[in-house]
């Protein structure tokens, strides 16, 4: 790969979400402030959405290495899962010990006890859920039951939803209103500014070792932000691409015509419309 030719030590824009390149832009830091703030006033049901590669399973990491001692925290990254399935995901995440053939009365006791035990440790439990819009219906009536688990002064549990756009349609749905009324907090994940873009490639470039070198100039940085939106999960991509093309080339730094071919390589990209 490029990242010799350009002093690097490993690769700066992969596109799985790794906690060491967050970038604390407007709307992230917005997001992280608004979960910190909610778990810590013991909130029951707080939701974040956004758009495909906002960088909603980023955030969630984040978040979860936010919270100090005092938390005990679960991830379910796929809750596309019946009710028992997803309360026995939730029960081994939490290290709940649990018989396999448990039944779903016993299932609850269980999770009921190790709950207490750890209010009773002085822990809070956080469960974290991501691509909450595929879960199904009955399931997230099973979420809701979760949260009536509480003492005199608090929640025995909270929960965090995060999910894309699709998932404010699904809550429209009369059979889980009880569930949206519990949703105290929420937020939408936006997108890269402009002036914020420059920022993001600096400060990812930078945590995988460059040394201020000008690897994009500003024509590039700017047509990267018109084709991909602001989209952190795109700019990767195309900056990834342009890069390899500037690698090939032996090119010090990539330039709009390195860009604009990383575009017209990806189809989820915005692709300019040339005017001659």
């Amino acid at each position: 790969m490029y990242q010799e030719f350009f002093g690097l030590s490993e690769r700066p824009f992969g596109i799985t979400p790794d906690t060491s390149f967050f970038f604390a832009f407007s709307s992230y830091q917005e997001a992280l402030n608004t979960l910190l703030v909610a778990v810590r006033t013991g909130e029951g049901f707080i939701k974040i959405t956004g758009e495909v590669g906002t960088g909603k399973t980023l955030l969630c990491r984040k978040f979860m290495a936010s919270l100090g001692g005092d938390f005990v925290t679960a991830y379910i990254p796929n809750p596309y899962l019946e009710p028992r399935t997803l309360l026995l995901a939730v029960a081994e995440d939490l290290r709940i010990p649990l018989d396999a053939s448990v039944d779903q009365h016993h299932l609850l006791k269980a999770l009921t006890l190790g709950l207490l035990k750890f209010a009773r440790e002085g822990k809070r439990v956080v469960l974290c859920l991501d691509e909450v819009q595929a879960m199904p219906l009955e399931t997230m009536e099973a979420l809701r039951l979760l949260t009536n688990l509480e003492t005199e002064k608090r929640k025995l549990l909270q929960i965090v939803l995060f999910g894309q756009p699709e998932l404010d349609q699904k809550l429209e749905q009369e059979s889980i209103r009880q569930l949206k009324q519990r949703i105290t907090f929420h937020y939408c994940l936006g997108t890269l500014q402009r002036d914020e873009l420059d920022s993001y490639i600096a400060h990812r470039l930078a945590m995988a070792g460059n040394r201020g070198a000008q690897l994009f100039d500003r024509p590039a940085l700017s047509l990267l932000h018109r084709a991909s939106g602001g989209v952190p999960r795109l700019v990767n991509i195309l900056a990834h691409k342009a890069l390899l093309l500037t690698y090939g080339e032996g090119r010090a730094h990539a330039g709009k015509k390195q860009v604009r071919a990383a575009v017209a390589d990806t189809p989820a990209a915005k692709q300019p419309r040339w005017w001659w």
